[in-house]
């Protein structure tokens, strides 16, 4: 009898010895992904990407051991309908999506599936961790209570965020559905229609402020910064914007930290090197490019960070990284911090032509890189690629199939030109602006403006791309796209022409 007791006990051990590492293992397989989400950095702000003026030794260790793009694309030239496509995998035109007042809705529907949503169904932990800019609640939020909807309600576990933008009210952080270091005594008012409140605001109270700023951005003063918008109220959780760094590194890598058992999702979305620009003392004076130039030194710092802690934790190895941006470069967005007369020779749009909001590939052509120690051989690669895609794409990664025809329609799977397998690429891409592009390999057709340009970029000194006529540039001999030949290649113009109008009616098959 105790033979057979001790026979059934060793079979019974020999199971559990060969079974549970099995499973340990094919889970230890999925990989970590960190998008490192980066805010109005531009082709050539990189050193990595022929920057000289500023050094980013840490983006630049990406980019060495992994798959550097030259040809990789955010879907618009300004932030809200870019952030919008890589989450849901749509482009934003089709939700109407545009840049955002701090007190929007969420425009991202609860019932429609997320590339955080797709992730949780892959078994993994998510979370966002920066600006947000998708809008929160239902229109008009209450920032005194729970705001909801917001990002637990379309796929991520956990949240920290700037609301909107840096230089938008309100100027407080939210943390899930709560505003943090809220005094309940001292309520939070938003309105972007009318003054409100007794605090200055920056078209009266010039004396206070660390920068001047333009009508805009000439709101509500707060840390020595006008806004755009007005608030009162929330005083104890304003925050400081040179405190950014170190505030929202610390909770990304709690989040990994927490998850380090788990395959985890991070959206990482860097308020870097959108204005207004006030990096951490530790960073201003780095460069001889002003604010400007220490932010993106600051934004480095930043991505140093999280890999330091992914070595620590022993995750590197199997963590994906995707570093990208929002969209194009921009100088002057409102703010005299001296970034344009600082500039000297560096190039910020690299050798394109145009930046943010522009229709000109700076405005899209975005530094792209994807590492990923265990799988990918470092590279660079050509290959046409959107970040509409990466939703269709990680799916197929981790073995996650869209099921619902509504869900991430624009979105290819193109993990084989993420992974370093190939470089083919898409046929053809849109480019969203004040206009709409397509590419077709090299040759890029843009459509005649039919929407009025803003008031607010009427009169700064950026080439958008906006003329009544098409344009239609081959990027193959003329990547500065100043050379139209619209009127000598009409039949290529037509083609074009109908190939962006039947995408943009509905999604269509690479």
């Amino acid at each position: 009898m105790k033979k057979i007791s001790f026979l059934f006990y060793s079979f019974s051990l020999l199971l559990i010895v060969s079974c549970t590492p099995k499973q340990e293992n094919e889970s230890a397989k999925k990989p970590n992904v960190i998008f490192i989400y980066v805010d109005d950095l531009g082709y050539g702000d990189l050193s990595c990407y022929g920057a000289t003026a500023v050094q980013t030794p840490n983006v630049d260790a990406l980019a060495t051991g992994g798959i550097q793009f030259t040809d990789a694309h955010c879907t618009a030239a300004t932030c809200t309908p870019s952030r919008y496509s890589l989450l849901t995998g749509s482009y934003a035109f089709r939700n109407n999506a545009a840049i955002l007042p701090g007190n929007a809705p969420l425009i991202i529907n609860p019932g429609q599936e997320t590339i955080a949503d797709m992730f949780k169904k892959g078994g993994y932990a998510t979370a966002v961790v920066g600006k947000w800019h998708l809008g929160l609640g239902n229109g008009s939020p209450d920032w005194n209570a729970a705001i909801k909807p917001g990002p637990l309600e379309i796929g991520f576990d956990y949240s920290y965020l700037i609301p909107a933008t840096a230089d938008r009210v309100p100027t407080v952080f939210v943390e899930n559905h709560n505003v943090v270091n809220l005094d309940p005594n001292d309520p939070i008012t938003v309105s972007y229609d009318k003054r409100i409140g007794t605090d200055p605001i920056g078209l009266e109270e010039g004396e206070v402020l660390k920068m001047t700023a333009d009508a805009q951005h000439s709101g509500t003063v707060v840390n020595g910064i006008s806004r755009i918008g007005y608030m009162s109220g929330g005083h104890k959780a304003y925050w400081k914007d040179e405190e950014f760094p170190n505030i929202l590194t610390s909770k990304a890598t709690d989040f990994i930290t927490s998850h380090k058992n788990k395959p985890f999702f991070l959206y990482f979305a860097l308020p870097d090197i959108h204005v207004p620009r006030a990096p951490n003392a530790k960073f201003a004076g780095k460069t001889t490019m002003g604010p400007r130039g220490d932010a993106i030194v600051q934004m480095d710092w930043v991505t140093g960070q999280i890999m330091k802690k992914l070595k620590e934790l022993n995750l590197a190895d199997n963590t994906i990284i995707v570093f990208s941006s929002d969209n194009g470069p921009v100088l002057d967005d409102g703010y005299a911090d001296k970034s344009v007369v600082n500039s000297d020779n560096h190039r910020p749009g690299g050798n394109f032509r145009g930046g943010k909001y522009s229709a000109y590939e700076a405005g899209t052509r975005v530094p792209t890189i994807v590492y990923w120690p265990a799988k990918i051989k470092p590279a660079k690669s050509q290959a046409l690629l959107s970040q509409v895609d990466f939703f269709a794409s990680f799916a197929k990664l981790i073995g996650v199939k869209i099921e619902n025809a509504a869900t991430a329609v624009d979105s290819f799977d193109m993990l084989d030109v993420l992974m370093g397998k190939n470089t083919k690429g898409r046929t053809n891409m849109l480019e969203e602006a004040f206009t709409m592009s397509i590419r077709v390999g090299n040759w890029k057709y843009i459509a005649p403006q039919t929407k009025a340009t803003p008031d607010w970029l009427v009169n700064k000194d950026i080439k958008t791309g906006l003329q009544q006529t098409p344009q239609l540039y081959n990027l193959s001999n003329d990547p500065r796209e100043e050379n139209n030949l619209a009127e000598k290649m009409p039949e290529r113009i037509k083609a074009m022409a109908a190939q962006l109008s039947k995408i943009m009616k509905a999604p269509t098959k690479n």
